[in-house]
């Protein structure tokens, strides 16, 4: 054992006592730390053979340069910060996709899941803390201090919705094209009486709930708008499935406002013993993972996720490159996926068999 394992407390029988440092390497290299410096920022100065020397023993101690410290001493972070609810499947999708986007294009992305506790306050002035560049924000609460401070002072991405914050860039799927598609869908098997569970929720829940009345009006079926309020969980869908059920009569379909909405539609009236789509045909929204599960096979309006993942980026570097680039919207292709929780529509009844439950 040499005296740099010694140093770092790797003896046998006791695991490394703390990090390897640039003094660490410099130490098994038998270079000044000056130099070791020097090739990790990658400036010139360092002949090739010292190069190789110090990453060398580098690889040999399992350094890794310390990247926060290397931030603060840069006047770019090159950070984004994206601002996610996680239990949204759909959502984390599209983080994962960012993650991998983002590092091809020279950023890193910091995190900020949502929850009840951790609000759009909580997680942006974390982010803020963090240095970063840009923000992506799904949904986000308009009225937080934190966001507004931000839309000051750095590019911002509202995704998921509509927005009225004119600074902020949009990015969301073409939702008037998506309810159109799932109403004109369930038009043309025969349906009439389509309701909607949703239309709680933000800015976002109302937003959908308008655009799924619109298209009941453009397919002729104004009359038979029917929104169940609830939210986008799968709770909420359940909520729904048992209000609908609860009716002297039962819709011939109904859509969620998300696929977390649409699966707690289809378990409860699963386990009601109702038939879907026999008696009732079940969509969701989204597309996501949900939706292509085998035991829920679900109807569904596809969100592009590499779309909505490029919309964002090239949103953000635009604005950085020119920062008084006026903001825009970009409404991303919506696809229609039909499974098997959609078909004809049944013969009418009087009354709901499924009313008692």
């Amino acid at each position: 054992m040499d005296s740099s394992e010694r140093h770092l407390g790797t003896s046998a029988g006791a695991g490394p006592s703390r990090m390897p440092t640039m003094s660490d390497v410099a130490a098994r290299a038998g270079v000044s730390r000056q130099l070791v410096s020097l090739v990790f920022r990658g400036v010139s100065g360092p002949s090739e053979a010292s190069r190789e020397l110090v990453l060398a023993a580098a690889a040999e101690l399992d350094f890794r340069p310390n990247a926060s410290a290397r931030m603060l001493r840069q006047s770019r972070t090159y950070l984004i910060g994206v601002l996610f609810t996680a239990l949204n499947s759909f959502e984390v999708r599209v983080v994962e996709r960012l993650l991998e986007r983002a590092a091809e294009e020279g950023y890193g992305i910091v995190l900020g899941p949502v929850t009840e506790r951790r609000t759009t306050e909580v997680v942006i002035s974390e982010l803020l803390e963090h240095r970063v560049e840009a923000l992506a924000c799904y949904n986000p609460d308009p009225d937080s201090p934190a966001l507004q401070r931000a839309l000051d002072l750095m590019p911002v991405v509202w995704l998921g919705e509509r927005s009225r914050e004119s600074r902020a860039d949009v990015v969301r799927t073409d939702d008037d094209a998506g309810l159109m598609l799932l109403v004109g869908h369930l038009a043309s098997a025969g349906h009439r009486d389509i309701a909607y569970a949703g239309g709680l929720g933000g800015v976002w829940g109302p937003d959908r709930a308008a655009t799924y009345r619109a298209a009941m009006t453009a397919n002729g079926l104004a009359d038979k708008i029917d929104v169940v309020e609830v939210g986008f969980g799968e709770e909420d869908g359940a909520t729904a499935a048992r209000e609908l059920l609860a009716r002297n009569r039962l819709p011939t379909a109904v859509i969620g406002c998300s696929d977390h909405c649409g699966a707690g539609l289809l378990a409860t009236f699963r386990h009601a013993g109702v038939d879907v789509p026999g008696t009732i045909s079940v969509t969701g929204y989204d597309d996501s993972d949900i939706a292509s599960l085998s035991y829920n096979d679900l109807t569904s309006v596809r969100q592009d996720v590499d779309l909505t993942v490029d919309g964002t980026l090239s949103a953000i570097t635009r604005r950085l490159t020119a920062l008084e680039a006026r903001p825009l919207e970009v409404a991303t292709e919506a696809t229609l996926i039909v499974r098997s929780t959609t078909g004809p529509a049944r013969e009418e009844a009087n009354e709901n068999p499924y009313s008692f439950l």
